[in-house]
């Protein structure tokens, strides 16, 4: 079988080609600027971007799944025209490319951010509707509105699944990603002060095994809540210094206190050229989906998030062995 990834070289990328490839398909990754984490897997890459619709058709050609995982990600809750041209025109160029080349099966991954967070006490399910508020997080918006334009392929005839991951951790994050630097920081001891929230964290291992379950044998339209665990960032931390020995920061802010100070913390970040990760919208996020619920893909595919506590120090360690927690970098 012939697979084509994009976004292969973003932090899900890397595992799900890794796992493909340990599967013995052959494998066939977009990549628009960075291959980082793909040298050595023995894929092919070909050179396209989710924005560019004519780079898409050729390299689709004769695929029998295409996983679309080309996305923006933005903390800061705003850059709305580069999230709609890349997470909605993008998508949108993807499935059209997947008509084009009578591709057997899209299996797009969208987030636990497209749907509404609101009532915050009820239980999250694939039931839940897509976030629409005026005021949604542009990340949140245009998420949600990827997945209105999978559904519109597949009112054209488009077999397609789609997969709703919450906070993804785990090994392979070569760039790295947000809530790969949140665990680099607390590895470090550079987070000296922690937020009274939290969030529920999935392993990236079992979202990649869970796409890759989609892809065989879910039914025509199909939607997957891929939640793992609920955890504070204090837990988070707890569980980041019993791997590394090192103490937990002293101080937790109350979350109203924190909300007060994000915008200056990430203002005085975005000036010191670092990459800010208090800012308003995360903390908006560690207030929702507390209850998230998996039942339906456990049901469907034997789905079984491992321990949170296994997921972090998979984590740490994968840092600390490619050399990232040395000097704040990557060792060469």
């Amino acid at each position: 079988m012939r697979m084509v990834v994009t976004g292969a070289s973003g932090h899900v990328g890397a595992n799900l080609v890794r796992t493909l490839v340990a599967q013995g398909v052959t494998v066939r990754a977009v990549c628009h600027l960075s291959t980082l984490g793909l040298d050595g897997t023995g894929i092919e890459i070909c050179r396209g971007n989710v924005c560019e619709p004519v780079s898409l058709k050729e390299i689709f050609t004769g695929a029998d799944v295409v996983y679309h995982l080309a996305a923006r990600i933005s903390l800061l809750g705003d850059a709305w025209p580069e999230m709609e041209r890349v997470n909605v025109l993008g998508t949108r160029h993807v499935v059209q490319a997947c008509l084009q080349a009578e591709v057997g099966r899209l299996v797009h991954f969208s987030s636990i951010h497209a749907l509404d967070p609101a009532p915050l006490d009820a239980p999250v399910d694939e039931a839940r509707p897509r976030v629409s508020q005026p005021d949604t997080p542009a990340y949140d918006r245009s998420k949600a509105l990827a997945e209105v334009e999978v559904e519109n392929g597949m009112a054209r005839g488009l077999n397609a699944v789609i997969l709703n991951p919450t906070g993804v951790l785990g090994p392979y994050d070569f760039h790295p990603s947000h809530l790969g630097a949140v665990i680099m920081a607390l590895a470090r001891g550079r987070m000296p002060l922690l937020v009274n929230g939290g969030f529920n964290w999935v392993d990236v291992r079992d979202v990649v095994d869970a796409a890759i379950n989609a892809a065989a044998a879910a039914p025509f339209g199909a939607k997957y809540i891929l939640s793992g665990h609920w955890r504070t960032l204090p837990e988070m931390a707890a569980a980041v210094a019993r791997v590394t020995g090192g103490p937990l920061p002293r101080l937790v802010s109350p979350y109203w206190l924190a909300r007060l100070g994000a915008p200056l913390v990430c203002r005085l970040d975005r000036i010191a050229g670092r990459r800010p990760l208090l800012t308003p919208f995360s903390l908006g996020a560690l207030r929702q989906f507390r209850h998230v619920s998996h039942d339906f893909a456990t049901a469907a595919m034997n789905y079984h998030p491992r321990p949170f506590e296994e997921t972090v120090a998979d984590t740490v360690h994968w840092f600390q062995d490619h050399g990232y927690l040395e000097s704040g970098r990557r060792r060469g």
